[in-house]
């Protein structure tokens, strides 16, 4: 997905030597900065929670925000955010370019240091439960956390967005959540919650508003459909800039690097008699991604690699 804005920082820094967990949720709202920042600012009042990174787009309506802190920190701080989004962002008058289905869509659970990926788990579903019971916000299990197996990718989760959920939810055994109700929040929608690797979102913008092109790129390169291992891919329609977009998540970068699969849409754009405008990392990556090619091979644009990755801003 795409992400834009200026990164910040947080009221605080994780104890030397304790575990750290890195949490990256995705909320529903990219136009309305006041909202953003109350979601922010609630981040921001737990101690212990350092954020890192801050980003919105507009023709996705969607933000990102990046935070790290000791395990119990980071979920607390987790919980106040989808809170806060919960009172402040009404799907129902919610329109983007990205899918969502709820105001606080995603919530990933990322180990960082000192702390295994079982641990991201076990605190995916305190966060899930807690968010069940005290918002009545149905959420699904995903990743490395799911309890399903068609629940690990999170397309499958998502598919059919807010405005199908909401008629499939309590009626589809299929779309029972782990946690919460058996409906849908009436403007909440629902939530995703799981663990995982680092994942890379990773955009490439087509020097054209050709869609049905990014749609077929997309298609051809994202690993269920045969192509890219751990590449998952949209082709988006940025009507504000009047570009097409191939909208990516690299969900092991040690597969599919950012140089690969920029080269690979760079070729297929080729052929279709187009070129490759830019590319951008969203959020923040680890170093070990930006190995073995410069920026300009990629086109990338607005990245700042002491704001955006991960080690250095620790």
């Amino acid at each position: 997905m795409t992400e834009r804005g200026a990164a910040g920082r947080g009221n605080g820094t994780p104890a030397s030597g304790a575990g750290i967990v890195e949490c990256v949720p995705n909320f529903s709202e990219g136009r309305n900065p006041a909202v953003v920042g109350a979601i922010a600012d609630a981040i921001e009042r737990v101690p212990g929670v350092a954020l890192l990174g801050r980003e919105s787009d507009a023709d996705h309506n969607r933000s990102v925000l990046t935070f790290v802190g000791e395990p119990e920190s980071v979920l607390a701080a987790a919980f106040l955010a989808a809170a806060e989004a919960a009172r402040r962002i009404d799907l129902t008058k919610h329109a983007g370019a990205h899918p969502r289905m709820g105001a606080t869509d995603v919530v990933p659970f990322v180990p960082v240091h000192g702390v295994t990926t079982a641990e991201c788990v076990v605190l995916a579903e305190r966060l899930g439960e807690r968010i069940g019971d005290e918002l009545s916000i149905p959420v699904f299990l995903y990743g490395d956390a799911a309890r399903l197996p068609e629940r690990q990718n999170l397309a499958n989760v998502r598919k059919g967005q807010f405005e199908a959920l909401r008629d499939l939810i309590g009626k589809d055994p299929a779309k029972k959540p782990d946690f919460g109700p058996e409906k849908i929040h009436p403007t909440a929608g629902a939530t995703a919650v799981g663990a995982r690797f680092f994942l890379i979102a990773y955009n490439v913008n087509l020097a054209t508003h050709d869609v049905p092109l990014a749609k077929a790129i997309a298609k051809a390169i994202r690993e269920k459909d045969g192509g890219l291992p751990g590449v998952k891919a949209l082709g988006l329609d940025l009507a504000d800039r009047k570009l097409a977009q191939v909208s990516m998540n690299l969900v092991d970068y040690r597969k599919t690097s950012i140089v690969t699969v920029f080269r690979e849409i760079e070729r297929r754009a080729a052929e279709a008699g187009a070129s490759v405008l830019e590319s951008e990392i969203v959020g923040l990556v680890p170093e070990d991604a930006m190995k073995g090619f410069e920026t300009k091979d990629v086109k990338l644009a607005r990245f700042d690699e002491n704001d955006q990755v991960i080690e250095r801003r620790l």
